[in-house]
């Protein structure tokens, strides 16, 4: 593999750029008009302009970036997450294109990428999962039917998709049906696909996700757990790893189940088998993301793992140089989306123009990152800015440093979840580690920013103050 193109923008395009660089490997970068000025482009070997600023009209154009890659005689691609990176018939054409594709077959993507189908996949391995019906519906009576034998309040999700899209929790009965055709709707407006299916609403669960990794050589490892339960719209915001409930003989029993799962669909490179975890310690699958995610950064800390390295040697048909018995938990991660989002207000996008934008800096704290101190954020895709990660020897330690490093990232010109972050991660319930996916809806209150914004103001003023005053007696000549 002498050439990788990266079929993705921003800050993961430049995280994967790095390690192709550090093993050598030529990278071509894509990027379409508004964002031509952007890191991840003077980053790469080579760039080209695959379209205008719409993601339909360029990072969306599978069969065009294919064609740009051949010209450029590129071997591999990878996708990065989000866009194309769990669009089976991209990964498909990739492969017929006599191109390696830096992730599964396919055919595991197109099993995985529904939720039906990947619960139909892993039936016969005796993997817990949520009570509910493993086919789509459509029609209401059968569906009040089958909420009645589950018990309310149950859930309905989209098959095809997920980040909250088609998804809807019902308490009572009364409301099944306009929920449920709400569901539908949604559903085939984001995915095209309006398959809905119901399943048992967990109350109170928490967001445990396992890493795998697998060769082309029968070997499956699962890389330990992170915990995803601080979410805003069903959307992740703050992960960590590991998780501070699991026992060790609860997280070998998650890892070997996410192991049996990736091996129900020939599995190839690094996946994530998520699950629900209720309150009584039992688990339940949910469904498994066939890339790398948002948050592997947590995994690779605690592991000393280059995943994306990893991704790369079982691309290229090589075994995993480690075993299981080889991985060990060393240390504690935290990761912060640091979206460009309002948290004040709803979390609505903040687009705007990077007055100031400094990075924190130091040990034990890493920036995977995708902007520039002037630039413009853009509105037609996700508003992500970067990852703030920080490690520890204890989530303790994780955990002040986060905070340190919070205050150490300095944004004028748009609004950030940085607060939100700060918020979360003062919070006594996120710090004892009794928390669940309802964090944001139990605990977070505007108002508690906005009275330590006006604090922190306040403080910011009584030192200026005062530092003029010390500045003015010493600048005061004495009577003559």
């Amino acid at each position: 593999m002498k050439k990788l193109l990266v079929a993705n923008r921003g800050e993961i395009a430049i995280r994967v750029m790095q390690t192709a660089k550090r093993l050598g490997i030529k990278t071509v970068a894509v990027y379409s008009e508004i964002d031509r000025h952007s890191p991840h482009v003077s980053f790469a070997d080579e760039a080209i302009c695959i379209g205008k600023s719409p993601s339909n009209e360029s990072y969306l154009r599978g069969e065009h970036i294919l064609e740009e890659a051949k010209s450029l005689n590129v071997d591999a691609i990878h996708p990065g997450y989000g866009f194309l990176s769990e669009n089976a018939d991209f990964a498909e054409l990739t492969e017929q294109s006599g191109l390696t594709f830096i992730g599964p077959k396919s055919e595991a993507i197109k099993v995985m990428g529904s939720k039906l189908a990947a619960k139909d996949a892993v039936k016969a391995y005796d993997i817990p999962m949520v009570p509910g019906i493993d086919e789509a519906i459509t029609d209401v009576d059968k569906a009040k039917r089958i909420a009645d034998d589950i018990g309310y309040p149950i859930l309905i999700k989209a098959s095809a998709g997920g980040g909250g899209k088609g998804m809807r929790v019902v308490e009572e009965a009364e409301d099944l049906e306009s929920q449920m055709n709400r569901a539908i709707s949604e559903a085939t407006s984001a995915f095209g696909d309006g398959s809905v299916f119901i399943e048992k609403y967990i109350a109170s669960p928490r967001h445990i996700e396992i890493q795998v990794m697998a060769d082309s050589h029968g070997n499956v490892l699962h890389l330990f757990e992170r915990e995803c339960s601080v979410q805003r719209r069903h959307q992740k915001v703050v992960e960590e790893a590991p998780s501070a409930v699991l026992s060790p003989e609860l997280r070998e029993e998650m890892g070997q189940a996410a192991i049996k799962v990736a091996k129900a669909c020939d599995y190839l490179g690094a996946g994530t088998v998520e699950f629900l975890l209720d309150e009584n310690s039992n688990f339940y699958f949910l469904e498994m993301n066939t890339r790398l995610q948002v948050e592997h950064p947590v995994t690779e800390l605690i592991t000393g793992l280059d995943l994306v390295e990893l991704q790369i040697l079982v691309a290229k048909g090589e075994a995993l140089p480690i075993k299981q018995s080889d991985l060990r938990i060393k240390g504690h991660a935290l990761e912060l989306r640091v979206y460009a989002e309002d948290p004040l207000n709803d979390f609505l996008p903040s687009v705007g123009h990077l007055d100031v934008y400094k990075l924190p800096q130091g040990k034990g704290i890493r920036v995977d990152n995708g902007f520039e101190q002037g630039m413009d954020i853009p509105i037609y895709y996700d508003p992500m800015l970067s990852k703030l990660i920080t490690y520890g020897e204890t989530r303790q330690e994780a955990l002040a440093l986060m905070k340190k490093a919070i205050k150490n990232y300095h944004v004028k010109g748009v609004k950030t979840t940085l607060d939100f972050g700060y918020f979360v991660c003062n919070h006594d319930a996120f710090t004892s580690g009794k928390f669940d996916t309802h964090f944001v809806k139990k605990y977070y209150d505007t108002e508690l920013i906005i009275s330590e914004q006006k604090k922190e103001a306040e403080i910011a003023a009584m030192i200026a103050l005062k530092q003029y005053i010390e500045d003015q007696n010493i600048l005061r000549l004495p009577n003559q």
